[in-house]
């Protein structure tokens, strides 16, 4: 049996990394032979099929074709056996449609897994440095990639619910003054699909965004009810889910819009003022730390150092 050592370790690590550079500078040597049945077929399909979609805009080098080919598999059982463990595909799909991300659930556990892949990797280097001058047990350095494993999968969920938070928090922002447009719009006369139309014209943001992505849905022959269900699905959002069910029920059933709109406008405007209060009842809090730690102790010390010197200066003028 051959001990291991630091200095096999490592030349285990440097021969990984020199194979890894080798199969990628193979990889982007040109193909020789005809393309496979699905590469042919799938330019002539991208209007009816997403996955001649996906393929067609796969870069050659995606991830690499070399290696790719050969860890593929693996890499598929691995990205099924996380997708099982985490569970919770509807859920996730309907953050990654709130965080505005093109993925899908499957791209988006084959990321989870990359960055896995990559904690494990650090939590071997980090194992390989500690044990470099001492000698470590074997539980420490079978955790550390086991925990750089899960810091992966973590992290890149926390980036994701990050991403949902900051959309969701600008398309409130943005939500009162839409409802705004649009009761102009349809007071003026014009229709809801017209209004619609001039907002995702007109502004800009996230939230308009997604009223053009409804209007293209709208025209494209599926109706502007299933396209503004659709919106409501793809967003989540509770007072954007009330928004659509008025629309749909003046389109289905003729009732007026213009004064529903404008009081969920008004209902709108006075949730962004409480929530301002709270906030700023929540920044005062916070003002206090400073005010108490470091202005109250400056106002304390100051006079004392003052008489202090005072005294000093009547004792010399005696």
């Amino acid at each position: 049996m051959v001990p291991v050592t630091v200095a096999v370790s490592w030349a285990v690590l440097l021969g990984v990394a020199l194979g890894l550079g080798t199969w990628s500078l193979v990889s982007l040597l040109p193909r020789v032979g005809a393309l496979p049945l699905t590469s042919r077929v799938a330019p002539y399909l991208l209007d009816v099929s997403e996955h001649a979609r996906r393929l067609v805009a796969r870069r050659p080098t995606d991830p690499l074709p070399v290696l790719g080919a050969l860890l593929a598999p693996a890499f598929v059982r691995a990205r099924l056996g996380l997708e099982s463990v985490l569970g919770g595909a509807d859920r996730l799909l309907v953050r990654l449609r709130q965080s505005g991300s093109p993925l899908t659930v499957e791209q988006y556990r084959a990321q989870q897994l990359t960055w896995a892949i990559l904690g494990v990797a650090l939590g071997v280097c980090a194992s390989i440095v500690v044990s470099w001058d001492r000698a470590v047990p074997l539980a420490v350095s079978i955790a550390l990639p086991v925990v750089g494993a899960l810091l992966g999968v973590v992290l890149r969920d926390v980036l994701l619910q990050r991403a949902v938070r900051a959309r969701l928090a600008r398309i409130a922002d943005e939500f009162p003054t839409i409802v705004e447009f649009l009761t102009l719009s349809v007071s003026a006369g014009e229709g809801v699909l017209d209004a619609l139309r001039r907002v995702a014209r007109v502004t800009s943001g996230e939230l308009s965004r997604e009223i053009g992505v409804a209007v293209s849905d709208a025209r494209t022959g599926i109706g502007l009810v299933a396209a503004l269900e659709a919106l409501d699905t793809r967003l989540g959002v509770p007072s954007i889910g009330r928004l659509v069910e008025q629309m749909v029920t003046a389109l289905e059933k003729g009732t007026p819009l213009a004064e529903v709109l404008r009081a969920q406008a008004q209902d709108a405007r006075e949730v962004t003022k409480r929530e301002l209060l709270e906030a700023a009842g929540r920044k005062e809090v916070a003002m206090l730390v400073p005010l108490v730690f470091l202005i109250l102790p400056v106002t304390v010390v100051l006079p004392k150092n003052q008489i202090g010197v005072g005294s000093r200066s009547a004792v010399n003028l005696h």
